[in-house]
């Protein structure tokens, strides 16, 4: 026959060992569900998983920060090390370039049919309604580049005539 556990006192009535025996199935109902949860791998793994890419997350945000203010600092330093008339010569490509830029896409404006102005005109239009912020934003980026490309193929094809 069975002891009764050292812990607690035998039942002195049917009533007591009926809430004894619904105490201990709780109990190891509960102990079974704990082993079961150790048991299952593929949620063991997924929880595992989900923290590792947490923790990498994490790790690349904190370097990322790192990286741009090593770049920050390293820009800096090229900067104050730089001549003044390296520094003025630049300041001076730059503002000619964007002169010259500005000339040859007033020149070209000048020039377009009207068909191609009104479809210029729509272009823009949907780029006002459709385009997502981000590109918005560097919007003159785009067209300086795009610019760059029309200014090289003018300059191409007045290469060929």
């Amino acid at each position: 026959m069975t002891q009764p556990p050292h812990d607690e006192p035998t039942a002195r009535s049917q009533d007591e060992l009926r809430d004894q025996v619904e105490r201990t199935r709780h109990e190891l109902g509960d102990t079974v569900q704990q082993l079961a949860d150790r048991a299952d791998m593929k949620t063991r793994a997924r929880e595992k998983a989900l923290a590792v890419r947490e923790q990498a997350e994490t790790k690349a945000h904190a370097w990322r920060g790192q990286a741009r203010t090593r770049a920050a600092h390293v820009a800096h330093a090229v900067e104050e090390r730089l001549p003044d008339p390296v520094k003025q010569k630049g300041t001076a490509a730059a503002h000619e370039a964007r002169e010259k830029a500005a000339h040859v896409a007033h020149a070209v404006e000048e020039k377009l049919p009207d068909p191609v102005k009104q479809r210029a005109a729509q272009a823009e239009q949907v780029w006002r309604d459709k385009a997502p912020q981000p590109v918005r934003d560097h919007r003159a980026a785009l067209l300086a580049g795009a610019g760059a490309v029309l200014v090289a193929w003018l300059l191409i094809r007045r290469g060929r005539t």
